[in-house]
């Protein structure tokens, strides 16, 4: 989407983010109307530009991340209905600890939780060192992103765990909040990012069953 003349790759992009607001208005139809799709998209678009190091890329991430937070905004609005547990995990940058985190929990739990990770302050790209530990377990990240954290995502949630992030994380009644104290792998070497992810691994673990073992509890 770049061009030597500013006025035409502008042109270009609303063109892309137009497409992919037909796509998603398709897709939501009956929950979300025109104007609240393209505005999440558009909306997305932006908050992903701000730390994009790839350019290229950015309408794929977009039309992901949009439609991740029109999937929460569907889930808090009532406009779905799901039993799976939500998980929200949340770290500064959202290039380390809350994506191995999210991924572990994924395969903890074979998709029958469902996982999201955001920062407070997302960063250009995951961490290599983090993206080559979870390769060592057969867990690909390459396809991943630093996401910016949004309250859509934090109200669909129904577990939010925080790591290292403060406060910027709104809190919400009748969601479990959790805090894990860990280390930021960003700059470590190998030996303890693989540490990190195994702690990491453990907690999930936990965390996994937990849910797990509430949602075939009988009502």
């Amino acid at each position: 989407m770049n061009s030597s003349n500013p006025g035409t790759g502008l042109r270009d992009t609303t063109e892309v983010l137009h497409r992919i607001s037909e796509r998603l208005t398709e897709r939501f139809a009956g929950v979300f109307a025109t104007e609240t799709v393209e505005r999440y998209v558009f909306e997305s678009y932006t908050a992903l530009a701000r730390t994009a190091k790839i350019t290229t890329y950015l309408p794929a991430t977009t039309e992901h991340f949009a439609t991740e937070r029109l999937t929460a905004l569907a889930k808090s609005k009532g406009a779905s209905v799901s039993d799976a547990p939500e998980v929200l995990f949340v770290c500064v940058q959202n290039a380390g600890r809350s994506q191995m985190a999210a991924a572990l929990l994924t395969m903890e739990s074979k998709g029958r939780i469902r996982v999201r990770s955001a920062g407070s302050m997302p960063a250009a790209e995951l961490d290599s060192t983090v993206v080559a530990v979870m390769g060592e377990m057969g867990l690909n990240l390459s396809g991943e992103y630093p996401k910016p954290l949004t309250d859509d995502v934090v109200r669909a949630s129904d577990v939010v765990i925080t790591m290292g992030c403060g406060d910027s994380c709104p809190i919400y009644p009748g969601k479990r909040y959790e805090d894990w104290d860990l280390t930021d792998p960003s700059g470590e070497p190998t030996e303890r990012v693989r540490a990190i992810r195994d702690d990491i691994h453990e907690r999930v673990k936990v965390l996994s069953a937990s849910l797990l073992s509430q949602e075939q509890s009988p009502a």
